[in-house]
């Protein structure tokens, strides 16, 4: 496949829009069972956009990545969706991701 980096930046763009809006409609699957399964979270995902933001010098704050993600502030989405991580899934994050 021969495309131009415009056309593909696009493609990517909206492939992350469309996983966002996915994760959003998603509220049931929880943070920690993402990274026991796929290695990556919401919070990576806003972190990422941060740190993307900070090397072309974007003014982003934290708050402002995660609420780009998430759909609303952080800390409303914990309020409204996160449950308590189980002993089991807390065992299996220490197994597949000590260092994260």
């Amino acid at each position: 496949m021969t495309i131009d980096d415009k056309t593909r930046t696009e493609l990517e763009a909206a492939v992350f829009r469309r996983l966002v809006q996915h994760l959003r409609s998603r509220a049931d699957v929880q943070n920690i069972d993402l990274m026991n399964l796929a290695g990556f979270c919401r919070n990576c995902l806003s972190n990422w956009l941060k740190e993307e933001a900070d090397a072309r010098g974007a003014a982003m704050t934290k708050d402002e990545s995660r609420e780009a993600v998430y759909g609303m502030p952080y800390e409303t989405w914990k309020a409204t969706h996160q449950s308590t991580a189980s002993p089991e899934q807390l065992e299996a994050m220490k197994k597949a991701h000590s260092g994260h």
